[in-house]
């Protein structure tokens, strides 16, 4: 039996969003223990040129709302990238999975062939939906995941391998 769009899609982000929000958690709870002003991780990069720890979550909450929308046909919510605090990372992860539990299963029936188009810039791809998900879609969400974990660890944050995880229940 095939595994169904939404199985590949919905579960997975709703997943990584609450490891990010775990991670969270433990970053904010590290700066109390060390006496390190918020702002230096919200704002902590692992390289000059690439997104804050702030970026790196809204990416990863773009990433998973705008996927189900291009495959649904619906709008996605839009969520300006203003967030100044980690309760309002906070927020904005708790209003993408919000967004994500309205899905059903049914949503996403035939999107596999929906044909999506993605434009960055100059740079314009188009996939069919299943190919939208595997090799775009969840590459970039899973990236930005990572990049929050490895953010994190880099400060100092005691993060592991099993906190990337997340549970499994």
């Amino acid at each position: 039996m095939p595994v169904s769009m939404f199985k590949l899609s919905v579960p997975v982000f709703i997943r990584g969003l609450n490891v990010l929000a775990a991670l969270l958690d433990k970053a904010e709870s590290h700066a109390v223990e060390k006496k390190i002003p918020l702002d230096n991780l919200f704002n902590a990069r692992l390289a000059p040129d690439m997104l804050p720890l702030s970026a790196q979550i809204q990416r990863v909450s773009d990433t998973s709302k705008n996927t189900i929308g291009r495959l649904t046909g619906v709008a996605a919510p839009s969520f300006p990238d203003e967030e100044k605090t980690f309760a309002e990372l906070r927020e904005r992860i708790a209003k993408t999975i919000a967004f994500l539990e309205t899905v059903r299963p049914s949503d996403l029936e035939d999107s596999e062939n929906r044909e999506i188009t993605v434009t960055f810039g100059k740079l314009s791809f188009t996939f069919a939906g299943d190919d939208y998900v595997l090799k775009f879609a969840l590459p970039n969400f899973f990236f930005h995941v990572t990049t929050t974990h490895d953010i994190l660890r880099n400060q100092g944050v005691a993060v592991g391998k099993i906190d990337y995880l997340g549970a499994y229940n």
